[in-house]
């Protein structure tokens, strides 16, 4: 069976990535970490993570969506998803209603202090999109949305 290495030595200066600089999974992976860390220096300040503020912008834009099709949405789990809506409840962010018809479906809409912490933060939020963007060009970014969302599994991505 070959050697996997084939030199004798690695220095802090010559890391040897090949196999992992075509794996999608290792790429996505380095992309989102350094997705969080331009975050958090941009908006960490403010309180706000990265899977929070996705989940309120979700609301704000769906009010009343079921929270169960957040969390599907997002790939949240259930119970992750309760305790994240617990939280937003506890901050005075979120509204749950349970409808008479549904008793089983639990109703999401933003609160008014919700509408206002969104409101607060988008244009720190557009910004910090410019910070993560800053590497790439216009055209660039509009292929790497494309193939993203297309191998997120958006809906009629293909078509695009």
């Amino acid at each position: 069976m070959p050697a996997i290495a084939e030199n004798d030595a690695t220095t802090e200066e010559e890391i040897d990535l090949r196999d992992l600089t075509d794996s999608i999974g290792f790429l996505t992976r380095l992309a989102q970490v350094r997705t969080y860390e331009v975050f958090f220096e941009d908006l960490g300040s403010h309180g706000l993570r990265p899977g929070e503020f996705s989940t309120l912008l979700l609301i704000g834009r769906n009010p009343g969506i079921r929270q169960g099709l957040v969390a599907q949405t997002l790939r949240i789990k259930p119970a992750h998803m309760t305790k994240l809506i617990r939280a937003f409840e506890d901050r005075g962010l979120v509204e749950r209603t349970i409808p008479d018809h549904d008793r089983r479906s639990v109703r999401l809409t933003l609160t008014e202090a919700g509408r206002e912490f969104l409101g607060n933060y988008r244009e720190s939020f557009k910004q910090h999109e410019k910070n993560l963007n800053a590497p790439l060009t216009d055209s660039e970014l509009v292929t790497l949305r494309r193939l993203l969302r297309k191998y997120a599994g958006f809906p009629g991505e293909e078509q695009k």
